[in-house]
């Protein structure tokens, strides 16, 4: 049983905290890495829940790879973002908190997976070109990206 089934199993639809990693992946010339959910086909970063027995790196790689194909290599921390406006209601009625912790990675193995269970589409975009539909809850991380606020983000 995963955690989040072992943990909603306890707790039913009530709030709790969970940690999501994921990254900005950039490829050699610059351009943004945007997976296409399949879950509302709005633009966003590879990404997902922490499992117990990973530390946040491992966590952010493995999503990563799952949703992409990619292997990240060295990663740096981009922002730490909590609190209530990051809170949540799934559509099954799951509450969560969320702390959610982005890196930036530019070294990276593998092939890209165009597209899987998870995504409608894997694709690179010049940060000045990038979709109109970007996911809602993805907005305010592009944001801090393109103003090129100091980093690490702590919000």
């Amino acid at each position: 049983m995963d955690y989040i089934k072992h943990l909603r199993s306890m707790v039913g639809s009530e709030k709790v905290i969970m940690v999501v990693a994921g990254a900005f992946v950039f490829d050699a010339d610059g351009k943004l890495l945007l997976q296409q959910r399949t879950d509302n086909a709005q633009w966003g970063l590879p990404g997902g829940f922490m499992e117990l027995g990973e530390n946040i790196t491992d966590a952010a790689r493995r999503e990563v790879q799952e949703e992409t194909g990619l292997h990240l290599e060295q990663l740096e921390l981009f922002g730490i973002y909590s609190g209530p406006e990051y809170d949540k209601t799934f559509a099954n009625g799951d509450q969560v908190s969320l702390v959610q912790v982005l890196f930036t990675c530019k070294q990276f193995s593998g092939k890209l997976v165009t597209s899987n269970i998870e995504s409608l589409k894997n694709e690179y975009f010049h940060l000045h070109s990038l979709p109109g539909n970007i996911f809602t809850e993805h907005r305010v991380f592009i944001e801090d990206l393109l103003t090129k606020q100091s980093r690490p983000i702590v919000k």
